[in-house]
């Protein structure tokens, strides 16, 4: 459990569309029972640093975070509804998942991080990679919503 008052973080991957609406869902009341402010964060791959970067346009990256920006706000209000979208802080980031999630969580001295367990064909039996990295890692308590 979160302390009170402390940020709670929710990660989710906008390109699953509809796939972490329980994870908002238990976001959302695990930020109520602490009264938290509830941060929702996805995290866009970072391809500008490697040869694979130099096959996109320029302002890719700009018109992924805008897409990415519109796709969680857009998944958040179907999922919770207006009101609740209009509390939460939104964050894209670009680079490694895991590594954004612990760097915002650090940020924001988040004191839960709410994560999805994806892994559709083994969902019984493992953590998707990023969900497991962020387990291990992480400096507050992680709920880990299957």
């Amino acid at each position: 459990m979160t302390q009170i008052g402390k940020p709670v973080l929710c990660a989710i991957d906008v390109s699953n569309k509809g796939l972490d609406d329980n994870v908002l869902k238990e976001s959302v009341r695990m930020a109520g029972i602490n009264n938290a402010q509830l941060d929702v964060i996805t995290v866009l791959p970072d391809l500008g640093m490697s040869i694979v970067g130099s096959y996109f346009d320029k302002d890719h990256h700009e018109k992924a975070l805008a897409q990415a920006t519109k796709l969680m706000r857009d998944q958040i209000e179907a999922s919770l509804g207006a009101e609740a979208n209009a509390s939460i802080r939104h964050i894209v980031a670009t680079g490694n998942a895991y590594e954004e999630i612990l760097k915002a969580a650090t940020a924001a001295e988040t004191g839960l991080i709410v994560i999805g367990a994806h892994k559709p064909d083994l969902h019984d039996f493992l953590l998707g990679p990023n969900a497991s990295r962020v387990v291990r890692h992480a400096k507050c308590s992680v709920y880990v919503v299957r």
